[in-house]
């Protein structure tokens, strides 16, 4: 591939994760008076379970799927599972905009992870990343005003929930194909959400309104990591973070048009104070002599 193609075809590959992610989130509050997030998450699973093994099955490569690395497979779909279920449970209480701003901290918990669990050294541009972030979070808080705490609180958590699942994925894809990945994401997740679902023994069938919105979180789930997956493999970070990041903007939009929120100046401020340091980090990073 010619290098001038890269950030084009990674481009294309983040339109269509920022409209994956966008949709899983508009599908997420569309039925959260119906099912629990973990419901939500069982039945994501299960579909996208499907999805993988048709596609698998298809193309032969369901040869792929190794089982050498299951422990590490387990920790990132437990750090995945956990964040995703906090996120999906903040999408009724507080605005798209906020939920999204805050799901952009994991990068700060990442530098933390590493820092804490890899032995890896403080440098000026990983702390600037930190205060930033924390700064920003501030003022995507905004404590007092800025909404529900419980929501604020939730969707903040679930960032160390993807932090967890960044830093174990990255693990994986030095042995693992996106396809053995997805598989054992949707096996793992379908099993977690049926238990967390089932063990009161009340699991809620969708009703037939709610079936095109738990599909559409199904397919978008798989869509979102794959778009993500592939940007990230014909591009480098520097390049596909600047590009991710327009979700926010764009669910801030989202959230104008069809939920009446305010397009709070403050939250996208804060989000650009979290960004321009997770972003000054990796650039740094890239420089760093091999």
């Amino acid at each position: 591939m010619i290098d001038e193609q890269r950030p084009l075809l990674a481009a294309l590959w983040m339109v269509g994760g920022i409209f994956a992610f966008s949709s899983m989130a508009i599908a997420g509050r569309a039925i959260s008076h119906e099912l629990d997030s973990f419901e939500m998450m069982m039945y994501r699973s299960f579909i996208g379970l499907f999805i993988v093994l048709v596609i698998g099955f298809a193309t032969g490569k369901i040869r792929e799927v190794r089982t050498d690395r299951l422990p590490l497979h387990l920790l990132r779909n437990l750090g995945h599972f956990t964040g995703q279920n906090l996120w999906f449970t903040a999408l009724p209480l507080i605005s798209l905009a906020q939920v999204f701003a805050l799901e952009f901290t994991s990068p700060i918990w990442v530098v933390i992870f590493a820092l804490i669990f890899a032995g890896e050294k403080l440098t000026r541009p990983r702390v600037m990343a930190v205060v930033l972030g924390f700064v920003g979070v501030l003022f995507v808080v905004q404590p007092g005003v800025g909404g529900d705490p419980l929501g604020l609180t939730l969707a903040a958590a679930s960032a160390i929930g993807f932090a967890c699942s960044i830093v174990t994925t990255k693990l994986l894809t030095r042995t693992e194909t996106i396809l053995g990945v997805l598989f054992w994401l949707t096996v793992m997740q379908a099993v977690m959400g049926l238990i967390a679902t089932g063990w009161d023994g009340d699991i809620t069938w969708p009703s037939a309104a709610a079936w095109p919105w738990v599909v559409t979180i199904g397919c978008a789930g798989l869509i979102a990591h794959t778009c993500l997956t592939n940007a990230l493999a014909v591009a480098p970070a520097i390049v596909v973070t600047p590009m991710d990041f327009v979700r926010l903007p764009a669910i801030a939009v989202v959230g104008a048009l069809f939920y009446a929120e305010p397009l709070n100046v403050w939250v996208l401020f804060g989000a650009g104070l979290i960004f321009f340091g997770n972003y000054s980090n990796l650039l740094a990073e890239a420089r760093k002599p091999k």
